[in-house]
């Protein structure tokens, strides 16, 4: 009814799409009734293009007009500028919480990128690699050989990793508890690691400082804490403050780029997780395949 009486230059926003149970199913009727109701689609959400829901994938099949807005336009540009044809160095600072997550954005980019720094949670499964202790510290045992595996890769293909080389530990996880810096090897066992140290610090700001392109996806440490924020508002600055094009993707990383106050120098900030990811990771977004199709 109500786009039946719509008058020119009227726009309709529809109520949450997700309410009808057939649109996380990609279902075509669905999709059918979604076409039914216009003669051009736009497809302008990159958040949910890793998605084959019916408004973004089976919507496309009954409309003949379909393209992409211009903010998926732009993201798909900056990424495919920094990942397909860089101005090397090309370098990836890759954070965050488990290596799980981003296991296969890392093997993808390896192939890629001349060097790859690794902080955050996931840095503790790389140390203990390497057969340093680490404490409490977030570690996923069952990656320990994964991790081993791709800083072999690495060195085969001459990418670069760069690991925490100081940690700042705590013995609880709260803002509050009492801090300490340590060497990344020296990691006692009562202690967890929740923020790169110093000396990682200015280690990871001069790589990035000598790149032309820089991805960066995931935190350093617990930076929600203020007292474990230091390392990732460091590297947020370095990129900020360096020449290179800068693509930031990844809730946690926008907002600690937003947190420092240095959203405006950055090249581009993506507006997709999980979509980022996947095109770190490789992947063909089925939103995207959807109008290309």
């Amino acid at each position: 009814k109500i786009t039946d009486n719509m008058k020119p230059g009227e726009i309709v926003l529809l109520e949450n799409i997700r309410f009808y149970a057939g649109e996380t199913k990609n279902d075509d009727d669905l999709g059918k009734k979604l076409a039914s109701l216009a003669d051009v689609y736009i497809n302008d959400a990159f958040a949910t293009a890793h998605r084959a829901h019916s408004s973004n994938a089976a919507v496309t099949r009954h409309i003949s007009e379909c393209a992409a807005g211009f903010l998926l336009k732009n993201e798909i540009e900056y990424f495919n500028k920094a990942m397909s044809d860089p101005e090397r160095p090309l370098g990836a600072v890759i954070g965050g919480a488990k290596v799980s997550g981003k296991l296969d954005a890392l093997t993808n980019i390896l192939q890629k990128v001349n060097f790859i720094i690794i902080g955050g949670g996931m840095a503790f499964t790389f140390l203990k690699a390497k057969g340093y202790p680490v404490g409490q510290s977030l570690l996923e045992e069952d990656l320990i050989e994964t991790a081993q595996q791709i800083m072999t890769d690495a060195e085969k293909n001459g990418v670069e990793i760069l690991l925490p080389t100081d940690i700042v530990i705590a013995e609880d996880f709260h803002n509050d508890a009492t801090r300490e810096i340590v060497a990344a090897d020296m990691i006692p066992e009562e202690h967890m690691g929740l923020d790169i140290g110093p000396d990682s610090i200015g280690s990871f700001s001069d790589k990035i400082k000598s790149a032309k392109t820089v991805i960066w996806n995931g935190p350093m440490g617990a930076f929600e804490m203020p007292n474990f924020s230091k390392g990732t508002n460091a590297i947020a600055n370095a990129i900020a403050e360096s020449d290179c094009l800068s693509i930031v993707g990844g809730g946690d990383s926008v907002t600690a780029v937003n947190q420092a106050g240095v959203s405006e120098q950055m090249s581009y900030i993506s507006t997709g997780g999980g979509a980022f990811l996947e095109l770190l990771e490789g992947k063909t977004l089925p939103g995207i395949a959807a109008l290309d199709k």
